[in-house]
């Protein structure tokens, strides 16, 4: 017969900084009516649950601490919605790899390029890599050369973090994205409304003939 285990018991689960669990002697206590009254701690519980609330702290760190009535749960769904767009407003930096050969063409250096210029303004990190096959490897400075050039036509857009390295049969670089200066687009022109003609100037009024003398 296999002997029992003896697992403890477990404990409760407790809410901290809610009711009684608020340590502090007086609080800065906000109900759902918009009044706010700085309170001893038990008081402003009472009050709380006479309105079938909790009281929860909010604010531990002001003097004094604030606490605001209300439903528990309520609070942590509003607390847990915050912390999901929070991370949804989060940018997380990707690394995009663009591979070159040696003798790469000018058409597909060009493609990878606005590529890389695109990733760098959304805010991720460049790693360009020249991969060497067969014989290349002897020429090692061509894909170096082809690297620098391709920091140098990005620089505007990122800085290039350290010198192009080795590894194996590839040469790599990694390119940080930096803070590019957007310029503003000229305003556009309104249309110039076509005026009216203006009307003719008066003509000065000729001078009347001279009478005949007698």
């Amino acid at each position: 017969m296999i002997p029992g285990r003896n697992f403890p018991p477990r404990k409760p689960s407790r809410r901290e900084n809610v009711n009684e669990t608020i340590r502090a002697r007086e609080v800065r206590a906000v109900f759902p009516d918009g009044t706010s009254e700085i309170m001893p701690t038990q008081a402003a519980v009472r009050k709380a649950q006479e309105l079938g609330l909790d009281l929860v702290l909010v604010s531990p760190t002001a003097v004094p601490p604030v606490a605001k009535a209300i439903d528990y749960g309520q609070y942590q769904y509003e607390m847990k919605k915050k912390q999901h767009d929070a991370k949804k407003k989060q940018h997380v930096v990707q690394v995009k790899e663009l591979k070159f050969r040696p003798n790469t063409d000018d058409h597909d250096y060009d493609f990878k390029k606005n590529h890389a210029i695109r990733f760098l303004q959304e805010g991720n990190r460049v790693k360009a890599v020249v991969q060497f096959r067969g014989r290349e490897i002897a020429h090692t400075d061509l894909g170096r050369k082809l690297l620098l050039r391709f920091a140098e036509d990005l620089v505007t857009y990122g800085a290039v973090d350290g010198t192009p390295r080795m590894e194996g049969r590839n040469a790599h670089i990694l390119i940080s994205p930096v803070k590019a200066v957007v310029k503003a687009a000229p305003p556009k022109e309104k249309p110039q409304s076509a005026k009216p003609p203006s009307p003719p100037a008066p003509t000065p009024a000729s001078a009347s003939p001279a009478s005949p003398q007698a």
